[in-house]
């Protein structure tokens, strides 16, 4: 079976409840537990301290009513590996969602260090109650170290977004990095996280467009970029973001989440130089996991959302915005805005792994 015919074949078993471990004999399953123990010793211990905490208004002196972001996840979306609050993603996203939309933002970071997919539902329990626009998840790298199977991640991720768009959330999904590229994940695992990062990547894309989300391919760590450059875009552990590398991965984000919030308009469709159009899901989702950047949703063809292999996808590749200078939060209140105690109150701190 070839690569992509594999790939298609997992995407769609996983993101419809099936797939698993199959493709792995019980003596390789041993050899990879002991290397994903290994790469996480190599990585080091999660610090003691949280990173810093993002929650608060954004877009100072600009007018209301707010809106409100959830930011859902593990690590690369709570800023694991920064110092300065400002310099989290979550900072950055609702400093440009603030600046493109002319804005008051209100974003809760409900993201925690060392999460895998299934912890998404306690995430938003807490996220329901503050009635976000647009929720941001970032998940399925500690799913891949942790040797979780992509059904059992796939359908954590899918019940999570269904939850939202049932509450009138808009969703988008960085999809899994592939994490074959990472320096502390060594071989065996490296060629075999290769290929699970990709195939979850094309698995939760299938499932948070049936879902009605929008997923982002963030694939090899957004490509060339920081390959030619680890020093500067990964942080010490050579497995988290630096704060460079943090505010390339929300360039890349954040045009998909102002198209979620309506802030920006389809309006000069789809570009065939650029390698955009309509797929039907399976072959959108498998390239997409080759392309980073790439946005995917569901679109119509002839009025229909689905043809005779599937929900119909737009493939777009939207222009990175420029780099925003992340703020520093406020944490009070505006007189227009809901008072705490309505489930806006400061997040607890992110728990050990």
């Amino acid at each position: 079976m070839g690569k992509a015919a594999a790939a298609r074949k997992l995407a769609s078993a996983a993101a419809y409840g099936g797939g698993g471990l199959s493709v792995l004999g019980a003596g390789l399953y041993g050899v990879l537990t002991a290397e994903a123990k290994l790469a996480r010793k190599t990585i080091g211990p999660i610090h003691d301290h949280p990173p810093p905490d993002p929650t608060g208004w954004y877009g100072r002196g600009r007018p209301g009513p707010a809106i409100k972001v959830a930011l859902l996840g593990d690590s690369s979306a709570a800023g694991y590996g920064v110092d300065r609050v400002e310099q989290t993603p979550g900072a950055l996203v609702a400093s440009g969602v603030a600046e493109h939309a002319d804005r008051r933002v209100y974003l809760r970071d409900f993201a925690v260090v060392g999460a895998k997919s299934s912890d998404l539902d306690d995430q938003i329990d807490r996220a329901l109650p503050i009635e976000p626009d647009v929720a941001l998840i970032l998940v399925g790298a500690n799913d891949v170290t942790h040797i979780v199977t992509p059904a059992t991640s796939i359908r954590h991720l899918q019940e999570g977004v269904r939850r939202l768009q049932e509450a009138g959330v808009a969703v988008v999904v960085g999809t899994c990095p592939d994490l074959g590229t990472l320096k502390p994940i060594a071989p065996p695992l490296k060629q075999v996280a290769r290929a699970w990062s990709r195939r979850l990547a094309a698995g939760q894309t299938i499932a948070v467009i049936e879902e009605g989300g929008r997923t982002v391919s963030l694939s090899s760590i957004l490509g060339p970029e920081f390959a030619a450059a680890p020093a500067l875009l990964f942080g010490p552990d050579q497995f988290h973001p630096s704060a460079t590398g943090y505010r390339s991965l929300v360039t890349v984000l954040l045009p998909s989440v102002l198209a979620a919030l309506g802030v920006i308009e389809d309006d000069h469709g789809l570009e065939s130089l650029r390698g955009e159009g309509v797929l039907p899901i399976t072959d959108a989702a498998i390239q997409a996991v080759k392309t980073p950047g790439t946005e995917l949703g569901g679109t119509q063809v002839g009025g229909d959302r689905r043809g005779v292999r599937g929900l119909w996808v737009e493939l777009r590749h939207r222009r990175r915005h420029p780099e925003t200078a992340g703020e520093t939060p406020d944490e009070h209140d505006e007189p227009d805005q809901p008072a705490r105690g309505d489930g806006t109150d400061a997040p607890d701190a992110p728990a050990e792994v």
